[in-house]
């Protein structure tokens, strides 16, 4: 196996990705130009999408990490919502666009119509994440965006089997769509109940940092193939335990939680550049397909399939807003009142991705009977224009919509005046824990020892309202800005004198990289820029 194409794959797409933080372009979009150009370059290999590894291996961590990110409390607080997208919107899609794709396709079967409609019916979790995180949208928009592209991919794949069974001929009812229904969801929410207590319990009980990454790395994996043995839904599976996980990470060992954190960006970042540049360098292969289907004519329903999608995006999600506030008086005094502009948004933010082209990718070639699947090509090549036009044409249009909306963002001022208040909080209880330690006579310490401990909280407990103060006139940084950096020529001092040291031979390496992880650990807990 020739490795060289994976490897130019993920460093070409880092590189862009890297590139595209320092444009006004979104990253995804930038590499979905570039997979684009990059088809027709002559010498480049063929990357034909395959759904054998894109569901089981890349799709996993992406969700993992995007619901070790959310937040329990937030999704349980805007459950509604999230469910009416999640479940509601990609069955209400899967039909309503099926059947505009049935009405435009002249001899394309109502049965092959709803398996795309199931295709492209899920926005993308990887995109709604990148474009929610770029544009700093309000934090109920964010939760609402995020939680929806964590289940919908369930929803999604759970319908497209249901369409794909009426499909090709081995049979669906009502009653079977509904019973594969419940098994996915209730079997992927079921394995995932199962597997999160024991897995944190193994991690809170594993003494090593590297063998608690390890297990990081495995977690969503196992759940994903754990439920899928069974029928059930591995993306619900590995959603269920990557929430319950974060939502308790502050039980695990810190030096874990900060190797955790490190690898993890890393590997989403990874997997993120190159699915996007893929997604552009599936073109030549979807245009070579299209076969009996002219170019032209293929355009056309690429142009009425996206408008479909588009529109019944809306068509949901306006009436999902309101009609349960006019309903419920429940509703109506838990939710927060919202007006046009945030179901506009949401409306808007329905960025398709890879899920649905290698969903598509995993439709058969032939029917139960051995006859072709009616217009495989032209769905493919349906499935991708729908991808390439939610990404441009909402992609690229979304921070302007926002910035024309005028969308209140995060407050910065109120965020951390919360963190301020939280953080004096718990100085003074670790003040309070540390006078009752110091009172015991087995935890005497010398009076500058214990002053020590005293001065490392009054500097955590200042540090925060120190950012709220006066800005130094010559550097505009606040005063907690200028102990930090300072604080890091320090380090970086000592860190230079390590190394002096080390080729002077009066200190071996192994000392040398003691010494360096000690100033690293102090560096990163202690003086890291705040996000």
């Amino acid at each position: 196996m020739d490795a060289l194409p994976l490897v130019a794959l993920i460093a070409v797409s880092a590189t862009v990705a890297g590139a595209a933080r320092r444009t006004p372009v979104p990253a995804p979009l930038l590499l979905v130009a570039v997979g684009l150009i990059g088809a027709y370059v002559p010498g480049v290999p063929d990357y034909t999408l395959d759904p054998h590894i894109v569901l089981p291996l890349v799709l996993p961590p992406l969700l993992h990490t995007a619901a070790l990110d959310s937040s329990y409390l937030d999704l349980r607080a805007n459950i509604r919502p999230v469910a009416l997208l999640s479940v509601g919107y990609v069955l209400f899609a899967t039909v309503a666009v099926g059947y505009v794709a049935y009405l435009l396709v002249p001899d394309l079967p109502l049965t092959a119509a709803l398996v795309l409609g199931a295709v492209i019916a899920p926005p993308d979790a990887v995109a709604a994440s990148a474009i929610a995180r770029r544009l700093g949208l309000p934090n109920r928009i964010t939760t609402i965006l995020q939680g929806e592209s964590l289940v919908n991919d369930a929803t999604a794949i759970t319908a497209y089997k249901v369409a794909l069974a009426a499909a090709v001929g081995v049979g669906a009812s009502w009653a079977h769509g509904i019973a594969e229904f419940a098994l996915a969801s209730l079997g992927g929410v079921g394995v995932g109940l199962v597997l999160m207590v024991p897995i944190h319990w193994l991690r809170t009980h594993l003494k090593e940092a590297l063998l608690q990454n390890t297990l990081s790395l495995l977690i969503p994996f196992v759940a994903y193939a754990a439920a899928e043995h069974v029928g059930a839904s591995g993306v619900l599976a590995v959603v269920v335990v990557a929430l319950y996980l974060g939502h308790r990470s502050w039980q695990v060992d810190f030096e874990t939680r900060l190797q955790e954190e490190a690898v993890w960006k890393m590997v989403a970042f990874i997997l993120e550049s190159a699915v996007f540049a893929l997604i552009g360098l599936q073109l030549p292969y979807v245009l070579e397909g299209l076969g009996a289907y002219g170019f032209g004519e293929a355009f056309w329903y690429a142009v009425g399939v996206f408008v479909a999608v588009v529109v019944m995006r809306f068509v949901w999600v306006y009436p999902a807003t309101f009609v349960p506030r006019l309903l419920s008086k429940r509703v109506r005094e838990r939710e927060p009142v919202t007006n046009w502009t945030a179901p506009l948004i949401v409306g808007w933010a329905g960025m398709r991705g890879v899920v649905s082209l290698a969903i598509a990718f995993s439709i058969p070639m032939a029917m139960a009977d051995g006859e072709p699947f009616p217009a495989r090509n032209l769905v493919l090549f349906l499935t991708f224009t729908t991808v390439i036009g939610t990404l441009v044409v909402q992609g690229l249009t979304l921070p302007v919509l926002i910035r024309w909306l005028k969308l209140p963002g995060r407050d910065a001022y109120a965020e951390t005046l919360a963190e301020a208040q939280a953080q004096s909080e718990a100085s003074r209880a670790a003040e309070r824990r540390l006078e009752e330690l110091l009172a015991d006579e087995r935890n005497a310490l010398p009076q500058p020892l214990a002053e020590r401990l005293r001065t490392v909280l009054e500097r955590r407990r200042n540090s925060v309202w120190e950012r709220l103060g006066a800005v130094n006139a010559v550097t505009g940084e606040s005063a907690d800005d200028t102990y930090r950096r300072l604080a890091r020529e320090m380090i970086d001092a000592e860190r230079e004198v390590f190394v002096d040291l080390r080729d002077q031979r009066r200190i071996d390496d192994e000392m040398m990289r003691t010494l360096l992880r000690r100033l690293d650990l102090e560096e990163a807990a202690a003086y890291r820029e705040e996000p």
